[in-house]
This record gives C-alpha cells, sequence and structure tokens, in this order.
C-alpha cells in the first residue's frame, strides 16, 4: 500500500526524478564510476565537488555547501534584508547541475548528466522574499539548528550507499533498477537537498520535515 501523502504539507525545496521505466544500459552502469570522470572534472571546475551525499553522491555522506554562494547571501539577507536574484539563479542552476550528476552516479539514470538540460531530473525551490518571507537573523544559525538532520543523513547515506551497490547488481543482471530501492535512494537525495535549501541556500525558514516522502 502507497504511503498517504496528501495530508502532508509540501516543502518549498522540491526534488524527484522520473522513474526509468525501461531497460537500463548495463555497460554504462558496470562502469559508472569511469564514465563519471569527465563530468566530475568539470564540476570541479565550478567548485562543486564537495556537493557529496550517497543518493546523489560522490564519495560520502556529509552536509557540504562547495560553489554555493552562502556567506555572502547571509551577508546581504542580516544587513540589506535583500537575496540578489543572480545570486539565487546560480544557486539553483548549481544545485540542479550536481543533482543531475549525483543521479547519475547512483545509476538512477543512465543518460550522461547535462549541464544545462532538466533530463530526469526535478529540482526547484523559491525565490525567497528576503525582506518579508524570512528572519533577517535566522540565517546565522540556521546551520546549527540542522545538525539533527546531518545526524540522519549520515546514517541515510550510509544504508543508501549500500542499496546503490545492491542496485549495481540488478541492474547488470536484469537491466532495471528495482522500484523500491530507487525510491529510497530519490528520498535520501530529497532529504538532502531540503537540508541543503534550508541552512545553505538559505531559500526558505521553514524546518525541513524528517521524511523521505515529497
Amino acid at each position: 500500500m502507497e504511503p498517504d501523502t496528501s495530508s502532508q504539507p509540501s516543502y518549498p525545496v522540491q526534488f524527484d526524478v522520473d522513474y526509468p521505466d525501461r531497460e537500463l544500459n548495463r555497460w554504462s552502469t558496470a562502469f559508472r564510476i569511469f564514465t563519471a570522470i569527465p563530468i566530475l572534472i568539470l564540476a570541479a571546475t565550478i567548485g562543486g565537488t564537495g556537493y557529496a551525499n550517497w543518493g546523489g553522491h560522490t564519495t560520502d555522506a556529509t552536509i557540504t555547501t562547495a560553489g554555493l554562494l552562502t556567506l555572502p547571501v547571509v551577508l546581504m539577507i542580516v544587513f540589506r534584508q535583500k537575496y540578489p536574484r543572480w545570486w539565487y539563479d546560480w544557486n539553483l542552476e548549481l544545485m540542479r547541475f550536481l543533482n543531475r550528476i549525483g543521479v547519475y552516479l547512483s545509476l538512477l539514470d543512465d543518460r550522461y548528466p547535462s549541464t544545462d538540460e532538466r533530463q530526469s531530473v526535478m529540482f526547484d525551490m523559491p525565490y525567497p522574499d528576503a525582506k518579508n518571507g524570512l528572519n533577517r537573523w535566522l540565517p546565522l544559525v540556521k546551520w546549527l539548528l540542522a545538525i539533527p538532520h546531518y545526524v540522519v543523513l549520515v546514517f541515510l547515506g550510509i544504508a543508501a550507499f549500500f542499496v546503490v551497490v545492491f542496485a549495481w547488481f540488478a541492474i547488470i543482471f536484469t537491466g532495471r533498477y528495482p522500484r523500491g530501492a530507487f525510491d529510497f535512494v530519490v528520498g535520501v537525495t530529497r532529504w538532502y537537498n531540503r537540508v541543503l535549501g534550508y541552512a545553505f541556500a538559505l531559500v526558505t525558514d521553514q524546518y525541513p520535515p524528517f521524511r523521505l516522502s515529497p
């Protein structure tokens, strides 16, 4: 039975991945860690290599903000109550790009990550009204308030790592990503993105929910 999410309020930071209801490329899956090297090098040139989690992962389950404009946004919100639109656009498009890389590494899609096209990944976050919609002092402590999420995400990240390993074998032998495993990995990545949007992209003051579902 599917969980009832109709009564759950939607969180401002949205993430989802289209389930590949088709046979995935087994050769690409088998050598994914090598085929991803060029796009990881490209990401490194824009400061994105630190965007790491398992479920949209590179190497570990840590919260990082490499490439994101965080401290400048904190200063602007605190002192001017402004969130420059082009800073928001940078953070949004960078997170979309890095999520596509994470989805590829997690085997959720076998299409090579695009630098600009959305592909199977849906990621969105609202442009905040910094003056009327955000508490000007909260950005100073959001990273601290999110500590319970960091702890949970470490354990979820470890679990997602083993789920991805399981999915690797499943795809090699059957060509399919088991739906339950797929939903779990997407859920972990969704959770991670909510925390990132709250504590580091600073687009909302709404505290992230402790759930995998939308």
